[in-house]
């Protein structure tokens, strides 16, 4: 159920510099390594409704036939490929203005930091293309019980990834968010692994 592949795939979804990791980088960097992680938070309770949405709506997908898993898993090979192409060509994933940043309360940033995600339509793409990948009905667990195993270990995963994003912001503003070239360097690696899991999850068999 939890295999290799899940936690590399869900570990590369949540690196790429999104929404979701440009607010808590800047509030890392404004607000302090406190303030980052409670927008680590928000960002972590903006998966939920996501993964409601997804779960629900999955339990019947997963009962109705082979060919709806294929659908699947072929909507997660074409997300993965176009995100690889997207990632490549943004230049502006790091991009923000620290000045811009208000004073706000951390009611006010779990907020802003859960409606980023709830909006963020990646998120719910990405759960309903791959969370059928690792469901085994087989296994001892219930499809619908491992489909919340699975997204309680992306959420813990969201939430530990995006508390090192705003940690880093805060304590190597220049050397992490101010220079060109490790942006370009983080962004072509997440493109290439976009690309190779895509690749990967074309050819492999249920």
């Amino acid at each position: 159920m939890i295999t290799l592949q899940f936690l590399i795939t869900s570990l590369i979804v949540v690196l790429i510099p999104g929404t979701g990791v440009v607010f808590t980088v800047a509030t890392g960097i404004t607000r302090g390594r406190r303030a980052a992680v409670w927008a680590s938070v928000g960002c972590t309770l903006g998966i939920v409704p996501h993964l409601l949405a997804t779960v629900l709506g999955l339990a019947a997908v997963m009962h109705a036939s082979a060919l709806a898993f294929e659908v699947l898993k072929f909507a997660g090979v074409l997300y993965l490929l176009y995100l690889a192409v997207m990632t490549w060509r943004d230049r502006s994933g790091f991009a923000i203005d620290p000045s811009s940043a208000p004073e706000t309360s951390t009611a006010r940033i779990v907020l802003r930091a859960f409606l980023m995600n709830i909006l963020n339509p990646k998120l719910t793409i990405f759960f309903l293309a791959f969370l059928p990948q690792f469901v085994h009905p087989g296994q001892a667990l219930p499809p619908m019980a491992q489909m919340l195993v699975l997204s309680a270990v992306f959420m813990a995963m969201t939430f530990g990834v995006f508390v090192v994003y705003g940690f880093m912001a805060h304590a190597f503003r220049r050397a992490v968010v101010e220079s060109p070239s490790v942006q370009a360097w983080l962004r072509r690696g997440f493109a290439v692994s976009f690309a190779g899991l895509g690749v990967n999850l074309a050819l492999s068999n249920r």
